[in-house]
């Protein structure tokens, strides 16, 4: 999809469910089983949905999803199926994986940086051989001494080996990847949790991550139980949904198992709707199909 001089892909990674419960906090289920079914697990339904950004002079992947490195007894817990390996999923777009210049990554939670290594003859390495991986380095700091209830969701060989091939861009801040498209720190989810922006002839977007992961997650109150910061991440999402709104910004949600990008609005009443683009909008220019075909 053309979004001013950049074009934007949708590539789902994998499908997958988490606890309802954990997905929506303090939400009553009794409100948010009305967004989303679960199952008699009490999962939800949820995708990994990697953005491409392809500016003319740099292709930027955002996000990396879960991978393929799962032990069968955890993959049956999440109710894990991948979609396709990188480079599969790349050759939608008549790309390989050796095309990818940047690849940023939200925070280093498994879901997120999953995909960012694989295992090749008995070792772990980067996925994407020519690519830079951009990370916060506190939230890198934080991976190694995160308490009891954080260090589940880390798993370092997702993120030790891009260091150990010199390939890890660890930044301090806001910082701009390449022309167009920053990395901007929110917080909320994690301590450094970052969105992805961009700017392009006039038009500008975000990818949310973790702090809105679906389209039901867009009321500020609706935040995740998974949130190291609940309180700073309700903040967070009113001011960055307020500004997508003002000014008519593609929005993309990273877990939302439907039509994962649209635009935001601000009612009358103060409250934020969320309306999806076409589903023609994730069609392939390359004619081989949707990002969206294999999820049910």
């Amino acid at each position: 999809m053309k979004h001013g001089n950049f074009e934007l892909s949708i590539l789902r990674e994998c499908k997958f469910r988490l606890d309802g419960g954990a997905m929506y906090g303090v939400v009553p289920k009794t409100l948010w089983a009305k967004q989303a079914q679960a199952d008699d697990l009490n999962r939800v339904l949820l995708a990994c949905n990697l953005l491409l950004i392809d500016t003319g002079a740099a292709k930027v992947l955002v996000e990396t999803g879960m991978g393929s490195r799962w032990p069968q007894k955890e993959a049956e817990r999440y109710d894990l199926h991948t979609l396709g390996t990188a480079d599969q999923l790349l050759d939608q777009v008549g790309l390989t994986v050796d095309d990818i210049d940047f690849v940023i990554i939200s925070h280093l939670h498994f879901d997120h940086a999953g995909g960012a290594t694989i295992e090749r003859d008995g070792k772990i390495i980067p996925t994407f051989p020519n690519a830079k991986y951009i990370a916060q380095q506190g939230e890198f700091d934080f991976s190694f001494k995160a308490n009891a209830r954080a260090k589940a969701s880390y798993r370092k060989d997702d993120y030790v080996p891009l260091q150990e091939h010199g390939q890890l861009v660890l930044v301090d801040g806001d910082h701009e990847v390449t022309p167009g498209v920053w990395v901007k720190v929110t917080g909320g989810h994690t301590s450094h949790h970052q969105v992805v922006y961009w700017e392009s002839a006039g038009q500008k977007g975000v990818y949310f991550a973790d702090i809105i992961p679906t389209k039901s997650h867009v009321t500020p109150p609706w935040v995740m139980g998974y949130d190291h910061f609940p309180l700073a991440s309700c903040d967070i999402k009113s001011e960055w949904l307020s500004k997508a709104a003002a000014e008519n910004w593609l929005v993309v949600f990273d877990h939302e198992p439907g039509i994962p990008w649209g635009h935001v609005s601000l009612s009358d009443k103060g409250k934020f709707d969320f309306a999806t683009l076409d589903a023609s909008s994730l069609e392939f220019a390359s004619g081989k199909g949707r990002a969206l075909a294999s999820v049910v």
